[in-house]
């Protein structure tokens, strides 16, 4: 029987409230226009969704943060995400029901235009909203497992007798001042392709040997890795039972 490890979250709730207040703290930063990509919804045609109001703790912090930071500008986002926190639970009564009066206003106003909205969205937009949002779930995977991966040292792939060419032509033909690499790498490919079986050669006969080094040692790595639970980075292929592939979550009713 097969058993995989379990990845454990390491987020905090100082980390949640830091990654929450940075968007505030960069808007009091600059004035200057940022370009941010397309949302979710922009992609699919949409306008962007309406977003939630802050809480009356995120108004508060919205409120104090700049007063804080006059009176201390060189204090750390950590350091006002704490003092904030702390000053948040004995705050005047009176402030905490001004702020939650506002929230409570505004979020009617945010439910009244998230019901418009919503009924605006077609079945075949949501279709496309729940495969862009699992293609960014699937990518973020990818990239966690290429970090994991790394951290526990898997063998490099060499390179290909191709890029072996290329990387000694940076050396003998370095690009110039006046070429893009887009062009020096054009002319590095033609040039490749000029070569005689006899000079393309040299390249392969370096490529296969270090390539026959990299099979042994990452069939060493995946067996290590095996004895230590850690089937998520093996190759299926090299598993006596491949484990079963992931269910595509469903999101049917579940865009907010």
């Amino acid at each position: 029987m097969i058993y995989t490890t379990t990845l454990l979250s390491r987020g905090s709730l100082i980390g949640s409230l830091i990654n929450k207040v940075r968007p505030l703290a960069a808007a009091s930063i600059s004035n200057s226009p940022v370009q941010q990509s397309k949302t979710v919804e922009e992609q699919v045609g949409l306008p962007p969704r309406p977003k939630k109001p802050l809480t009356p703790y995120f108004r508060y912090m919205r409120e104090m943060r700049p007063k804080l930071i006059a009176a201390n500008p060189n204090i750390s986002t950590v350091e006002a995400v704490r003092q904030l926190s702390k000053s948040w639970v004995v705050v005047d009564a009176k402030l905490k029901d001004r702020l939650q009066d506002e929230y409570r206003k505004d979020k009617e106003t945010y439910i009244a235009q998230r019901a418009k909205y919503d009924a605006t969205v077609t079945d075949e937009q949501r279709a496309e909203i729940r495969q862009i949002k699992q293609d960014l779930v699937d990518a973020k995977e990818r990239r966690q497992l290429r970090k994991r991966v790394k951290e526990l040292g898997r063998p490099k792939k060499p390179a290909s007798a191709f890029l072996r060419f290329v990387a000694s032509e940076r050396i003998n033909t370095p690009q110039t001042g006046q070429q893009t690499y887009r062009d020096w790498h054009q002319k590095a490919t033609a040039k490749w392709t000029r070569l005689s079986d006899a000079e393309k050669a040299v390249y392969l006969q370096e490529s296969r040997k270090e390539l026959d080094q990299y099979k042994k040692a990452i069939s060493i790595w995946e067996e290590k890795m095996i004895r230590l639970g850690h089937i998520d980075v093996v190759r299926h292929g090299n598993l006596i039972e491949p484990p079963e592939p992931k269910p595509r979550k469903s999101n049917v009713g579940k865009e907010k």
